[in-house]
């Protein structure tokens, strides 16, 4: 699992190129009745690995508010939160090895 406070923070033009990259993906991980359980940061943190980019189908009745499960993935796996729309978060974390995500530059003025 990575540290979450080495990561510099998305602005909103890297967020804007996140979510157009995630708009044609489907959910890779559930969140279940039990929560954020060990297994579930387990599965999120493998497709993160994998994908870069994911998003997570939250319970339509969930026991925590989505921006309290964002916040634990964040800090336990070292992702960022994109997005939550309804019952989907969409989360990012650049992979350690060969990143496949290039992200626009930060601190950059004006339009591209």
């Amino acid at each position: 699992m990575t540290d979450s406070k080495s990561r510099p923070a998305l602005t909103g033009k890297q967020k804007s190129h996140l979510r157009a990259l995630a708009h044609t993906l489907e959910p890779v991980v559930q969140l279940g009745r039990q929560g954020l359980t060990a297994a579930v940061l387990r599965e999120i943190d493998g497709a993160l690995e994998s994908h870069e980019l994911i998003k997570v189908k939250l319970p339509k009745d969930p026991a925590t508010p989505a921006a309290d499960l964002a916040a634990s993935i964040e800090a336990e796996l070292g992702a960022q939160s994109v997005q939550q729309i309804g019952h989907l978060l969409l989360l990012y974390r650049k992979r350690q090895k060969d990143p496949r995500i290039a992200l626009p530059a930060a601190g950059t003025k004006g339009r591209d």
